[in-house]
């Protein structure tokens, strides 16, 4: 059965035998021979691989991707409904419309640098959205952000980005940084974003963020996002709590708190 998971999980992904025999460090024949249910994983194989799938290792060792949310995207405000099976995500018209001049904003201000593909773009987003709601206690997209393998994921963004892709303001590339296999996003240059939706403090922050995070890989990035605790608190799987980065420690906290020590 897991034979039968991992080459689902590898085709889904539109990765080939030679680079994940080579991730494992393996020859493509013996690669071959898990795929085939002929040779049984070492731990540390399989720990790689749950990293290239972006799946936590126990539900890797047992086959299983997790409960995929739903998201809708509805112009009435609704609560989210959660239950064992799924997470369902209604999600109000408005900020459906901020999240998409926002992602434009920044892919044009930063998709095209070689270390950003979507890794990277998750993470870029989920510090723009936690660290504005630490700095002012108040929502700059308000996304919901999922705690996976590799670090927090925007749950509205495949939808959207599907989305502007069908109408031709954003390409999807397959390329490589370095030796893995990266995702890219680059915006149609006829295609401007309005800035009218933001203002004025919304605007710097995004600015600060890309200055100051911009530049880091996704590696780096992810390992930042994994000592934050939003993500640190959370359950894998589950939405990670905006009101938990009141409890960050210095190496995360971006909001400069009065000392409270009496005389």
């Amino acid at each position: 059965m897991l034979a039968k998971f991992i080459q689902e999980q590898r085709k889904k992904r539109s990765l080939t035998q030679e680079f994940l025999a080579s991730i494992l460090g393996i020859s493509r024949t013996t690669y071959m021979q898990i795929e085939r249910g002929e040779r049984d994983l070492t731990i540390t194989e399989a720990k790689k691989l749950s990293e290239v799938f972006d799946i936590p290792l126990e539900n890797f060792l047992h086959g299983k991707e997790g409960a995929k949310p739903i998201v809708e995207i509805d112009r009435k405000k609704k609560q989210a409904e959660e239950t064992k099976e799924e997470i369902r995500i209604s999600v109000p018209q408005e900020k459906v419309d901020k999240f998409r001049q926002i992602l434009i904003y920044v892919l044009k201000k930063v998709g095209g640098k070689p270390n950003i593909g979507m890794t990277a773009l998750y993470k870029l987003l989920y510090f723009m959205d936690f660290d504005y709601y630490e700095k002012y206690e108040d929502q700059l997209m308000g996304l919901v952000y999922i705690k996976n393998q590799h670090g927090p994921t925007p749950l509205l963004f495949e939808k959207l980005i599907e989305d502007m892709i069908k109408k031709g303001e954003v390409e999807k590339i397959k390329s490589k940084f370095y030796k893995y296999p990266q995702t890219k996003y680059l915006v149609n240059p006829e295609v401007e974003p309005d800035l009218s939706i933001l203002n004025g403090r919304e605007k710097e922050h995004i600015d600060w963020e890309l200055q100051r995070l911009s530049d880091l890989t996704a590696k780096q990035l992810s390992e930042l996002s994994h000592k934050d605790v939003p993500w640190v608190s959370a359950e894998y799987g589950k939405r990670l709590d905006y009101e938990s980065v009141f409890y960050r420690t210095p190496e995360t906290s971006v909001r400069e708190y009065g000392n409270t020590d009496e005389d």
